[in-house]
């Protein structure tokens, strides 16, 4: 019999999450069986914690509801041919030490996973936030090369790879961050132009400075004011990929205006909202190509790496500031 612990959401977020909000609970796992749907016992070794679990936490989570998640785990029992004891796989099971499954909604790392590599990237660079770059910029922003890009949040999980990937389309890059550790960590990745939002005088100034022609493609993780000045330098005919909004998710009253219509109009731009899932059947395809670039050295990874399983609330708050430089992941 194994007793998993779980991090529950205790109460829903009113503004930004608090320590308090969550609660650690202990949960009796069954025992495998050859039928049904316990065949496999495994073992959780990286957590991640990302911004879309504050939205999504109002919109699809019960107070009393596992928070939720993806993990690296490991397997440690297993009555599934597929999957071999010892074998590394990622899961989507929420804040969670241990948990069984039938493999259905699991899956391996892949064979060619050097022993030198991080299995937490699985979580990151090659994992949902690295594909949400690669589907993001290929297939809504579909750029060009040439062209400049413009990321924000750059410094991040998603930001710092669409930076790099946008560098290997051979376009200029111009990426923004909170911090000036964040600035120099962008200028070693690549990025062309890189800006401090919260030290410069005028977003509006700083952007036209560092790409005067405008920007060809906007890749946006925050929304809010930034992205109202940035559609506003938009090149005719430029394409926003709207990926995230994390400058609005800890609002208690929700943000007004300002209106976009008027430049989307007249610059004639495309706008397009959306999340990795779509690109479920081609999942394959892109990890391949991460993992390809990572190994050739062509894509560089920063981790955050928090020890300790009862350490995840802090973990999921601090990332939420900010604090983290890449990708924020839990080590248990």
């Amino acid at each position: 019999m194994v007793i998993a612990k779980a991090w529950v959401l205790k109460k829903h977020f009113d503004g930004f999450p608090k320590t308090s909000d969550f609660d650690l609970k202990k949960i009796e796992l069954p025992d495998l069986k050859d039928g049904g749907e316990q065949k496999l016992l495994l073992a959780s070794v990286f957590l991640s914690v990302d911004p879309y679990m504050r939205l999504c936490s109002q919109m699809d989570m019960k107070e009393g509801d596992i928070m939720i998640g993806t993990q690296v785990a490991r397997v440690v029992e297993s009555k599934n041919p597929a999957f071999a004891v010892g074998a590394f796989v990622v899961g989507d099971r929420g804040w969670r030490t241990h948990f069984v499954s039938d493999g259905k909604d699991l899956q391996l790392l892949p064979s060619n996973w050097p022993e030198s590599l991080p299995r937490s990237l699985a979580l990151g660079t090659v994992g949902m936030p690295g594909l949400t770059a690669y589907f993001g910029l290929l297939e809504v922003c579909k750029m060009k090369p040439g062209e400049t890009v413009l990321v924000n949040a750059a410094a991040g999980a998603v930001g710092s790879v669409v930076g790099q990937l946008a560098k290997i389309g051979g376009c200029k890059v111009v990426g923004c961050a909170g911090s000036d550790d964040k600035v120099a960590y962008l200028k070693k990745l690549g990025f062309d132009e890189a800006f401090n939002y919260k030290t410069v005088k005028s977003l509006d100034e700083a952007l036209r400075k560092a790409s005067p022609d405008g920007y060809d493609c906007f890749f946006d993780n925050v929304g809010g004011e930034f992205a109202s000045v940035a559609i506003k330098q938009m090149k005719k005919y430029g394409r926003i990929a709207v990926c995230g909004a994390i400058s609005q998710y800890n609002d208690s009253v929700p943000q007004k205006g300002p209106y976009l219509q008027v430049p989307m109009i007249f610059k004639e731009l495309l706008m397009e909202g959306f999340i990795v899932a779509r690109w479920n059947n081609r999942r394959e395809e892109g990890v391949k190509a991460l993992l390809k670039w990572v190994m050739e050295g062509k894509v560089k990874y920063h981790e955050q790496v928090t020890e300790g399983f009862e350490n995840m609330p802090m973990a999921f708050i601090g990332m939420l500031k900010g604090e983290n430089t890449g990708k924020a992941v839990v080590k248990v």
